[in-house]
This record gives C-alpha cells, structure tokens and sequence, in this order.
C-alpha cells in the first residue's frame, strides 16, 4: 500500500469515525472502502453518449431493424 494524506471537512471526518466504530474498523479502512465503492460505480456509470455509441455499433453489426425509430426504448428501457 502506498501512504498518503488527505485532509477533510470535520463533519464527514466524524462520519468516518462513526462508520468505523459501528463496524469495528479502522478509520483507513473505512476510507478506503468508502473510495473503492465510488471509483466502481463511477466506472459503471454510463453517459448518454457512450450509451448511444454502444448502440451504433449493434446497428453497424446488425441490430433490431427499429433502432432508428425505436432508440429511445432501447436507450431507456431495461
């Protein structure tokens, strides 16, 4: 692990604290839970472009023959 030091707000420093009572860790473990939850849904998130993107690409590969008059169903519906 690489040291390093970071300075926060006083009240999510508290909330930190707190977190780390309750589940009987460390206060760095906390945070480095804490980053590494954020960092993976960061990555997951999907921007509308990137989302559209994705969706060129099946058509260029031979998508539903309605992607151009249904692509809001595509984009938004599960």
């Amino acid at each position: 692990m690489i040291r390093t030091q970071v300075y926060l707000p006083k009240e999510l420093y508290q909330e930190v604290q707190l977190v780390a009572k309750k589940e009987s860790k460390k206060s760095a473990q906390v945070v480095r839970d804490l980053l590494s939850e954020g960092l993976i849904r960061r990555k997951k998130k999907v921007t509308i472009g990137e989302a559209f993107l994705d969706l060129a690409s099946v058509a260029v590969k031979g998508g539903p023959p309605d992607l151009s008059t249904n692509h809001d169903k595509y984009l938004y519906e599960d």
